[in-house]
């Protein structure tokens, strides 16, 4: 509940690939005065290396994507504190018992990418992250809550992050059980995230579709969800988190449809992948951490629709609403398989909630959910910097409850 840490950090990391008789080298350092030390890093990796199987790009030319604002740097520290402290107030005065933890950050990225065909590509990122996390602590008792935004633009107004969390110390004040059988269940946005995304990722890796261990893998133009979904990558969103004129490999950003009316229609792919696939690369080439690139999801887009939330509310009889799901990860993720305890959810009856729910379990599989969507709400947001999705509203799930 008070400022408890301070921290400034610069980090500068270089990294070389390079085609030695017909292999991939590799080096990565965080030095950028070692030079020769990368070079031989790199040719020494190169005899064991993959073979290389792809061209790098030539001289590209890039989508005009805005992702600095050079506001977020004139954001001040006594500002900075000051949103901290006033996320912590707003919500301690609504619930003076809660132990709050609140993160502002500013950040710029710059980034530059160069090889021997004469491709380049050089731009500077800025973001934003302003979040607050609580914890309740009773008798036999412990709720968590939080909430968060990620911007490029400095966020400077702290009500639609106070008011979400507000929203659920309401609803979790009284508690409710529900039976042992499956139920309807409502997947917030935040739901969603902790639930289902985790499988979707690892099915549309083009590594994964080339290895045969995504279960789409040879679905490529069959319909195996909802006609209702629709779910994109894209990376051309002016001013978000996660957009950029180019991948990691100097490929060009764009959008990329995955599900087109329930339908598989494309999957992620790198250089690499996309040549051993016979197609090209979706500019999904990612470096983590300075590591060799491989297929990573830029931003999945889950199209929203027409319902409400609450129109999705008022058509249960008895189910659940899950904000967040713990362990979801932790199953069979290539099959879709998902089990986990409910962190953070709520118990609907007759057409409102009426309590938060413990020791509270579900368990299901992310292409059934995804196949059997009852409605899709209109209240898309934006989770982390990953994520856009509006709730889902699934027939039925299977839940084990104490109660």
């Amino acid at each position: 509940n008070r400022l408890k840490h301070i921290q400034s950090k610069q980090s500068h990391t270089v990294a070389l690939r390079i085609i030695r008789e017909g292999r991939i080298g590799y080096g990565v350092s965080t030095n950028p005065e070692d030079i020769q030390g990368l070079i031989d890093m790199a040719v020494t990796t190169a005899e064991f290396g993959m073979p290389a199987v792809f061209e790098l790009p030539s001289l590209t030319a890039y989508p005009q994507v805005d992702t600095y604002d050079s506001a977020v740097m004139s954001v001040s520290l006594e500002e900075m504190v000051k949103l901290g402290e006033k996320l912590i107030a707003t919500v301690r005065e609504h619930t003076p018992d809660i132990v709050c933890e609140a993160e502002v950050t500013k950040k710029t990225i710059s980034v530059s990418i160069i090889n021997s065909r004469k491709g380049q590509a050089d731009y500077t990122k800025s973001i934003f992250n302003l979040g607050i996390s609580g914890t309740l602590v009773s008798e036999n008792d412990m709720l968590f809550v939080g909430e968060g935004e990620s911007r490029c633009h400095p966020i400077l107004e702290t009500k639609t992050i106070t008011d979400t969390v507000i929203n659920h110390l309401n609803w979790a004040k009284n508690q409710a059980s529900l039976p042992s059988q499956s139920l309807p269940v409502i997947f917030t946005p935040n739901g969603v995230a902790s639930t289902l995304m985790a499988p979707l990722m690892a099915a549309f890796n083009g590594k994964l579709v080339l290895e045969g261990a995504s279960p789409i893998a040879n679905k490529l133009g069959e319909q195996i969800f909802s006609q209702d979904l629709w779910l994109s990558d894209d990376t051309t969103i002016p001013y978000h988190p996660r957009s950029r004129p180019c991948d990691d490999e100097g490929v060009a950003s764009r959008r990329t449809p995955l599900i087109e009316a329930g339908t598989i229609a494309n999957f992620l792919y790198d250089l690499r992948t996309a040549s051993l696939a016979g197609t090209e690369s979706t500019g999904n080439g990612s470096r983590h951490g300075g590591g060799l690139p491989n297929p990573s999801p830029g931003t999945f887009i889950i199209q929203a629709a027409n319902t409400t939330f609450d129109d999705m509310i008022s058509n249960m009889k008895k189910g659940l609403v899950i904000e967040y799901l713990m362990g979801a990860s932790q199953g069979n993720i290539l099959g879709g398989d998902f089990s986990g305890n409910v962190l953070l959810g709520y118990k609907v009856e007759n057409g409102r909630i009426v309590g938060r729910v413990k020791d509270t379990m579900v368990s299901g599989n992310v292409y059934q959910v995804l196949k059997d969507i009852t409605a899709i709400g209109n209240d898309a947001k934006w989770v982390g910097d990953f994520l856009n999705t509006p709730s889902l509203y699934c027939p039925s799930l299977s839940v084990a409850s104490k109660g």
